[in-house]
């Protein structure tokens, strides 16, 4: 009974051998698929560094062309207060003109 006991024993002992072969097989191939992994999320975040780069360009470029839009509105602006003011001018003129060309006539039909 004491060779069957040391069998079962050294059966028992091969299969848990084996069965730990298995497993480090296993683990292996996770340890590769892992750095394969570790590779790939490498790649990503060179990607996602570049992405940010030029993210932040863009944004430098946009900011810089919205100040330029500001200033060629504020131009404008001040072309528009300026055309108003000439506007204004002009029209306060004509009707001095007017005026002047009334007495004018007047003036005439009186001389006669």
């Amino acid at each position: 009974m004491w060779i069957v006991g040391a069998e079962l024993t050294t059966q028992i002992l091969i299969q848990i051998r084996d069965e730990i072969r298995r497993t480090n097989e296993r683990l292996d191939g996770m340890s590769e698929r892992l750095d394969g992994m570790s590779e790939r999320i490498d790649g990503t975040n060179e990607r996602l560094d570049r992405l940010e780069r030029r993210q932040t360009e863009a944004d430098v470029r946009l900011a810089t062309e919205i100040v330029a839009v500001a200033s060629a509105v504020r131009e404008v602006k001040d072309l528009l207060a300026r055309d108003r003011d000439t506007r204004t001018r002009i029209a306060k003129q004509e009707a001095r003109v007017g005026k002047l060309e009334k007495r004018v006539s007047a003036i005439e039909r009186k001389a006669g």
